[in-house]
């Protein structure tokens, strides 16, 4: 059921590998929205959280340390409200899980910055813009939060 504010009472980031946008989501979307919903992420493969992400959430006081990568396999969909899907390939594999379930499944595409190349700078920069871009992308969606933001 959701909150006045538009908040599903249970939020679902996914993507390829659960290593940089879902945990970033994750992360961001916890900060904000914490205590109104209650939010994970899964991705259609695990693997640790990347370096590169934890770097670009500590500059904002975020914490991802901790974060254990889940795969679709490891939760539960009928366990949540909405599902936003960061990846092509996320985004068709939340479609067949959430099939026969309630649950919403809504396709937010987030570049991959693991992809770019370069110097340690010029990845991190890539990373930022990405933090960024979810950061925006959560108050657009949800609006303002109740507790501290990033």
């Amino acid at each position: 059921m959701p909150a006045a504010n538009g908040l599903p009472a249970s939020l679902l980031f996914a993507c390829s590998e659960n290593s940089v946008r879902s945990p970033m989501a994750e992360a961001l979307a916890k900060r904000l929205y914490g205590r109104e919903t209650y939010i994970d992420s899964v991705g259609v493969r695990a693997r640790d959280v990347d370096g590169f992400s934890i770097s670009a959430l500590d500059e904002l006081g975020v914490d991802v340390h901790r974060h254990h990568a889940k795969t679709f396999d490891d939760v539960d969909p009928a366990s949540f409200d909405l599902i936003v899907t960061l990846s092509p390939e996320a985004h068709h594999r939340a479609l067949e899980f959430t099939r026969g379930t309630a649950a919403e499944v809504e396709y937010w595409p987030m570049p991959d910055p693991s992809a770019v190349e370069g110097v340690r700078e010029a990845r991190l920069a890539a990373y930022r813009q990405l933090r960024d871009q979810i950061l925006a992308r959560l108050k657009a969606r949800f609006g303002n939060p109740s507790g501290p933001t990033p």
